[in-house]
Formats: C-alpha cells, sequence, structure tokens
C-alpha cells in the first residue's frame, strides 16, 4: 500500500490505470466553457497526485458521469428588499468503478456553491467561480475515490 501526502491510498501493485470519461453537461443551464474546464481539471487531478496512468478504456478504476445542474439563486436580500447575494451552484453525477474491488463501486452526487454580489453580472464572475467550484468538487471526487482513510 502507497500513502502520499496528498491523501490518495492506492496500492500500485494492484492499481495501474484510470480511465476518466469526459463528462457532459446534462443541466437546463449551461455556460459554454464549464464542460472543458471540469474534465481538464479532473484528469489533471489524478496526474498530478498519483502514478496513475490515465487510459482510454479498460482503466483498473474508472470514473464517469455527468454534469446536471448548474443554477443560480437568491441568497440574500438587502434591507430594500432587492437581492443583495446570488449563489451558484454546480452538480455533478459521478459513477465510480473499481476493477479491483468492486466494493468500492459507488454512483454519488457531489456539489458546490460560490457567493457573488448581485450588484455584479454573472458574465463578470462567472470563469472565476465556475474555476472554483470545479476545483471543489474535483478534490472531493478524489478523495471519494482514492483517498480511503
Amino acid at each position: 500500500m502507497s500513502y502520499t501526502f496528498n491523501g490518495a491510498s492506492i496500492d500500485y501493485t494492484q492499481t495501474k490505470t484510470i480511465e476518466i470519461a469526459d463528462f457532459p453537461i446534462r443541466s437546463n443551464y449551461v455556460w459554454g466553457p464549464m464542460a472543458s474546464i471540469f474534465n481538464n481539471q479532473l484528469k489533471d487531478q489524478y496526474a498530478n497526485h498519483t502514478k496513475l496512468q490515465q487510459v482510454r478504456r479498460n482503466g483498473d478504476l474508472k470514473i464517469e458521469g455527468e454534469i446536471t445542474r448548474y443554477e443560480q439563486r437568491n441568497k440574500s436580500v438587502s434591507a430594500e428588499g432587492t437581492s443583495a447575494q446570488v449563489e451558484l451552484t454546480m452538480t455533478v453525477n459521478v459513477r465510480f468503478t473499481n476493477n479491483k474491488k468492486h466494493s468500492d463501486d459507488f454512483e454519488r452526487q457531489f456539489s458546490a456553491s460560490q457567493s457573488y454580489d448581485s450588484n455584479l453580472s454573472l458574465n463578470s464572475v462567472q470563469e472565476e467561480l465556475v474555476t472554483q467550484m470545479v476545483k471543489d468538487i474535483c478534490d472531493q471526487i478524489f478523495n471519494a475515490t482514492v483517498a480511503n482513510w
């Protein structure tokens, strides 16, 4: 068993490869670059923090799913009765298969939210907020799949 400071606990004698499928957007509201930001970050997370070789098919580990929710809602109201803050939320459905130990398999949703001042337009903050939410969700997925503490 190999333990590293990033939290991954992978037996590299048994588990050598990982297959990470591109996650399509299946939410009603869509921001074009969101899928590529998410897919690149997820693959980079495993490339940078494990020794697993990424393969296109038949991986020892397999991660697939879809972006199922991307929405904004009023989070707080000002004294004047108007929206003061808006919360942006992203949810990803993940199916994880461990072909070496199927008892670790799961299907689960991971979410992250970021808030912004309602005086700002979504277009002006969207890239930064999506990048932060993607990082948070990818950390959650990484911890759920290979940080079996």
